[in-house]
């Protein structure tokens, strides 16, 4: 096992040890004083010896759950949901013992343990993935990768997570078994090619030669399924771990199923919808939020327009045509942040566009007032568009809203982001705003359209925050 796996893991031990600690002797002190009491009666648990059994049995759900495990940490939502589903299983337990005794445990002292617990494990994990995240971009704590598979298959999954290197994998080498004639040197990847001989023997001498930790089979490789399973017994053996990369992008796990057949595990995709409950469900909780937000920024957008008005003449907002869902067109409104002839005199500024793809931008934009510069620099000038939500006409969270000029102008592919109401934040907003290139800034709103959830959308709005404060692509 590499040396980053084993120091990551005892770190967590310590980390959780501490956190679950900290957490139980809290709601101890909160609820019963400082001084323990050893004092065991018919009626009640005496509330020290059941602290020390909590804190041991909390901190060994934690690694039954596997949350500690390398395979997890980093990158997506499975290690917050293992911690969770630890925490929430360890504490029902409890309740279900209490009830079934008839032990009558302190509310108090177990409604300030488990809440305030799960939220320092939570918040402890978020941490120390920040510091494993500056790791990765160093090229440290890394899992190294074996590719197998054909040409185009492995370069995009090269492509892919050196992309994503927060998720911790580095790929070194790759193995093309079946083809012939293949450069020593990946042309798209710069991957050495260690082989192209389909049987165990040479995969696995291509593994030491590389001094991979890990090998990934993805689409187009070459190989027997017999041969994939004795290579998956070998590798087993040698404590180095095998992963299975299909052809499939952009799609997120909620809509991917496994279902066994005959030893095969066939994986199923649902087909996206945002229909009937799920339509009601957004829109409901674009209605309570921004009606929420409203109330609480009308005194803010008060001073703005105040601010707006005082700063160049012409109009407080800024009413411009978008294109919503299924090609239906609405008002957005903005706080103005230009002057007022800004539109005539696009023109004259078309040669120092910086925008990407469809998109008109520039940096330095003569046309943005004083005011205007600060509103764009904290996205205050979009306020307004919680109006938009309310009435229906945008949603919180989805695509960005595009004008006329550009759905003109879009391949059949991209009109796929009509099939939702634009959003006044969403993935492009939080990834880079103005950035981003086209061709990302398509696939993360086509991303969003194909895998909508309202989890999804609250940690998108969660990720807003940071994004509007660190100001980046903010123009």
């Amino acid at each position: 096992m590499p040396d980053w796996r084993l120091r990551t893991s005892r770190v967590l031990r310590v980390l959780d040890a501490f956190v679950v600690v900290w957490a139980v002797a809290g709601a101890y002190v909160i609820r019963f004083g400082v001084e323990p009491s050893f004092e065991i009666t018919h009626d009640s648990p005496n509330y020290v010896w059941l602290s020390i059994a909590i804190v041991v049995a909390w901190w060994l759900m934690l690694g039954a759950w596997n949350s500690r495990h390398s395979r997890i940490l980093g990158a997506g939502q499975d290690e917050y949901k293992r911690v969770a589903a630890a925490s929430l299983w360890l504490f029902g337990l409890i309740a279900i013992f209490s009830y079934v005794f008839r032990i009558e445990t302190a509310r108090g002292y177990v409604g300030v343990a488990l809440p305030v617990g799960l939220c320092g494990l939570l918040l402890g994990r978020w941490l120390y993935r920040q510091h494993l995240s500056v790791d990765r971009q160093h090229g440290a704590s890394m899992s190294r990768l074996l590719l197998l598979g054909g040409p185009s298959a492995v370069a995009h999954l090269a492509a892919s997570l050196r992309h994503a290197k927060h998720a911790g994998y580095l790929p070194v080498a790759a193995y093309m078994p079946g083809t012939s004639g293949s450069p020593e040197i990946e042309k798209d990847s710069g991957l050495r090619v260690l082989g192209h001989e389909a049987d165990t023997k040479s995969i696995l001498i291509a593994i030491e030669e590389c001094g991979a930790d890990a090998v990934a089979v993805s689409a187009g490789v070459q190989l027997h399924p017999q041969t994939i399973r004795q290579l998956g017994w070998e590798l087993a053996s040698r404590n180095i771990g095998l992963i299975m990369a299909p052809a499939l992008t952009d799609i997120a796990g909620p809509r991917i199923h496994t279902q066994q057949v005959s030893g095969l595990p066939l994986i199923h995709v649902t087909t996206p919808t945002l229909e009937g409950g799920q339509r009601v469900a957004k829109r409901l909780f674009d209605v309570v939020v921004s009606g929420l937000l409203i109330v609480l920024t009308l005194p803010l957008m008060a001073v703005l327009s105040l601010f707006v008005k005082i700063d160049s003449r012409g109009p407080v907002l800024f009413r411009q045509e978008r294109v919503g869902i299924e090609g239906a067109t609405f008002d957005m409104l903005k706080f103005r942040s230009m002057v007022v002839d800004a539109e005539a005199r696009r023109a004259e500024l078309e040669q120092r566009n910086e925008g990407n793809g469809l998109l008109f931008k520039i940096k330095d934009d003569p046309r943005i007032t004083r005011i205007g510069g600060v509103l764009r620099r904290y996205s205050l000038d979009e306020l307004p568009q919680l109006f938009n939500v309310l009435t229906g006409s945008m949603s919180l969270v989805g695509p960005r809203p595009p004008l006329r000029r550009e759905v003109d102008a879009y391949e059949q592919d991209v009109r796929r982001r009509l099939l939702v109401k634009p959003g006044l934040t969403g993935l492009w907003q939080v990834s880079g705003r103005s950035n981003l290139s086209w061709e990302d800034s398509v696939r993360l709103d086509l991303y969003y359209v194909e895998n909508w959830s309202l989890a999804g959308d609250l940690v998108i709005m969660l990720r807003t925050a940071r994004a509007v404060f660190g100001k980046s692509g903010a123009y």
